[in-house]
C-alpha cells in the first residue's frame, strides 16, 4: 500500500492521519474538559504508556528501513566490484572470446544501472533484469569455449570464477531491491502514532492546554514516519539509493583495456 504511493501522497497521506486524530483527540478533550478531576490520572497514565510503547515500535521501524537501505547500498558496490573484476579477468582471455566479451560487459554495466534507476517491480526493472540475464547467458557460453580451448591455463579457470561471483550478486542485488518491511509493521506504526497522538490530544484538551505541543509532537511523528517509509521505497522516495560505483565502473569501461589478450 505504501510503497505505491508518491512521496507527494504519502507525506499528504500521513500527514491527514496524524493531524486528524490529534485534533479529533483535542476536540473531544475539550468536550470533556469539565470532567477535568476525574479524567486527568486515567488518561494521563495511558497516554504516557501509550507513547512509551509508539516510541519503542517506530524505533524498530527505523532500525528495519536503515537495515534494508545499508543492505542496498552496500548490493550496488559488491556489484559494480564483481563486475570490474570479472571485466578486468576478461581482458587476460585468449581471442576471439576476450574480444567477444568485453563489449558484453559494457552492456551489463549498462543494465545494471538502468537496474538503479528503475522502481522495484516496475516493467523498466524487469525488463532490466531481463537485460542483465541474457547477457549472462551470453558470457557463459563464451567463457565455455576459452575454458575447451586452454583448460589448463589459470585465465580462463579465474575468469570463471570471477563471472560466476557476478551471477550470484545479481541475484542478490535484486533479493535486497525487493526486500521490504512488512506492510502490516507500517500500518501497526501508523495507527500506533495515530492512537497516541489522539490520546496525548485528548489528554491535554482535558487540561484546556498544551495545544501547540500536541501539534508540534504530530509534526515531528509524520516528519520521522515519512523518512522511515521513504527509506525503504528505492527510487521512488526523496531518499535514493547511490549508484556512483557503476557509474565510475562504466566511464572506466571507456578507456582502452587495461591488458591484451593472446592468438
Amino acid at each position: 500500500m505504501f510503497f505505491s504511493l508518491s512521496s507527494w501522497q504519502l507525506g499528504l497521506l500521513l500527514t491527514v492521519i496524524l493531524f486528524g486524530a490529534t485534533l479529533i483527540g483535542l476536540t473531544i478533550g475539550r468536550i470533556l474538559s469539565h470532567h477535568v478531576e476525574a479524567l486527568r490520572e486515567p488518561f494521563g497514565a495511558v497516554q504516557a504508556a501509550l507513547l512509551t510503547l509508539v516510541g519503542l515500535v517506530l524505533a524498530f521501524g527505523l532500525a528495519m528501513a536503515v537495515g534494508r537501505y545499508d543492505s542496498r547500498r552496500a548490493a550496488v558496490v559488491d556489484d559494480a566490484n564483481a563486475i570490474g573484476t570479472a571485466y578486468l579477468r576478461a581482458q587476460l582471455l585468449d581471442e576471439p572470446a576476450r574480444s567477444r566479451s568485453l563489449p558484453l560487459f559494457v552492456a551489463y554495466t549498462d543494465a545494471s544501472l538502468a537496474l538503479s534507476r528503475a522502481v522495484p517491480g516496475t516493467a523498466a526493472a524487469k525488463r532490466a533484469i531481463a537485460s542483465e540475464s541474457e547477457i549472462q547467458r551470453r558470457l557463459w557460453r563464451l567463457t565455455g569455449t576459452a575454458v575447451a580451448t586452454a583448460p589448463t591455463d589459470s585465465a580462463p579457470r579465474l575468469y570463471v570464477e570471477s563471472l560466476n561471483t557476478m551471477i550470484d550478486m545479481q541475484t542478490t542485488r535484486v533479493a535486497a531491491l525487493n526486500n521490504r518491511v512488512p506492510g502490516a509493521i507500517l500500518l501497526v506504526e501508523v495507527l500506533g502514532a495515530a492512537t497516541a497522538l489522539g490520546l496525548m490530544g485528548l489528554y491535554l484538551g482535558i487540561l484546556s492546554r498544551g495545544v501547540v505541543t500536541v501539534l508540534l509532537a504530530a509534526g515531528l511523528l509524520t516528519v520521522l514516519l515519512f523518512v522511515s517509509f521513504d527509506l525503504d521505497r528505492p527510487e521512488r522516495g526523496f531518499i535514493k539509493i547511490p549508484s556512483a560505483p557503476l557509474a565510475a565502473l562504466r566511464a572506466s569501461m571507456d578507456l582502452p583495456p587495461a591488458a591484451g589478450g593472446t592468438r
